[in-house]
């Protein structure tokens, strides 16, 4: 376990990163890929947020307060270990966009701690993806499927 106090500081490295990084980014495309929808996508950051990555290239657009969220701050953890910092290009996180999507929902609900102890410790011990083959009907209530 990550004691708070290097929490603190790797959640704080994250936040003046952010900061310092308030202009256009963007991953490595081909000409291809491009278009005007894509382009436009690819736009400033309002104040007070900050961007990143997921695996499957899908962009996060979130508020700095989400910074001081253990799960982030897990899978910000796991990006430096696996993608190392990088100052120039985007935050990628280690983990698929349904997955953050999920995360993203769980935060603005308000995550009891149980669940977010829960989160974390699946986090910890496998690659975490989200199905939503089997709840097609009820989006609301994604379920966690954990594979190795």
């Amino acid at each position: 376990m990550i004691s708070p106090k290097k929490l603190i500081r790797m959640a704080r490295k994250w936040q003046k990163l952010a900061v310092l990084s308030r202009k256009r980014i963007s991953i490595p495309r081909t000409n291809e890929d491009m278009d005007a929808e894509n382009s436009s996508k690819l736009s400033m950051v309002d104040k007070g947020h900050f961007v990143i990555y997921t695996e499957d290239q899908k962009r996060f657009v979130m508020p700095l307060a989400y910074l001081n969220n253990d799960i982030l701050r897990k899978l910000f953890k796991m990006s430096e270990e696996e993608f190392g910092l990088s100052s120039n290009g985007p935050i990628i996180l280690p983990c698929d966009s349904t997955l953050m999507e999920y995360v993203v929902m769980l935060i603005r609900r308000g995550i009891s701690k149980d669940l977010e102890k829960a989160l974390l410790k699946s986090i910890d011990t496998s690659r975490c993806s989200l199905s939503s083959s089997f709840h097609q009907g009820d989006a609301s209530h994604p379920s966690l499927i954990c594979g190795y």
